[in-house]
């Protein structure tokens, strides 16, 4: 009786100690594909067709400012480059952690047999999610902050700018992902549009953040 009861012992310590190395090979096949499709996405926004696509949206929603559009112009020349650089420091594995899209990922991959294209439709949703979330958006305003920092002789005409606009570019944001079909962009979803369509897609979203 006493051997059976050390075996039992020495059995139940040695699977307390494989729980660990178990939970965290779980977790990390969780962040697999949201590591993969973060990935994607900045390296989308590297490259340079994108970043200009970006800029002459901005661009265009300048013009609608009127007395201000050159003065809203050099903000966007000046800084969106910085915002592009930002997005390339981002570690895929650090994003889907911080805000918790691991799990949530997994699951809802689990649920349609690991189908890239209604999952990377999922990560976008709980991407935009988060961006209509206060806190998500005072911790980005706050990132934009602490960069004004680096600015040194314009670090407080770069805050004030952050407050007058920072909320403007987070709306900018939100409203690009609703029109714009990422999916099919990072190839995750096959297309279903002609190129007029797509064409009329991008005038939308020039009239979106305009209007905004």
């Amino acid at each position: 009786m006493a051997t059976f009861s050390v075996l039992q012992v020495s059995k139940h310590e040695q699977e307390k100690e494989s729980q660990p190395v178990e939970n965290f090979a779980r977790n990390e096949n969780q962040c697999t594909l949201c590591e993969e499709f973060a990935a994607k996405a900045v390296d989308y926004f590297a490259e340079n067709k994108t970043q200009t696509g970006i800029i002459n949206l901005l661009h265009s929603s300048c013009s609608h400012l009127h007395s201000f559009e050159e003065e809203c112009i050099s903000v966007v020349d000046y800084y969106v480059p910085l915002f592009f650089l930002e997005i390339s420091t981002i570690q895929p594995a650090d994003f889907c952690q911080k805000f918790n899209l691991c799990q949530r990922v997994a699951i809802f991959s689990s649920q349609l047999r690991e189908d890239s294209c209604e999952l990377c439709r999922h990560t976008v949703s709980e991407v935009l999610t988060k961006l209509k979330d206060p806190d998500t958006q005072l911790e980005i305003i706050e990132v934009l902050l602490k960069a004004c920092n680096s600015v040194d002789k314009f670090a407080k005409k770069c805050k004030k700018l952050v407050f007058e606009y920072g909320p403007l570019i987070l709306a900018n944001t939100e409203q690009f992902l609703e029109t714009t079909d990422i999916c099919t962009i990072l190839h995750a979803c096959k297309s279903s549009t002609s190129t007029a369509d797509a064409n009329d897609a991008a005038a939308g979203v020039v009239h979106v953040l305009a209007d905004s």
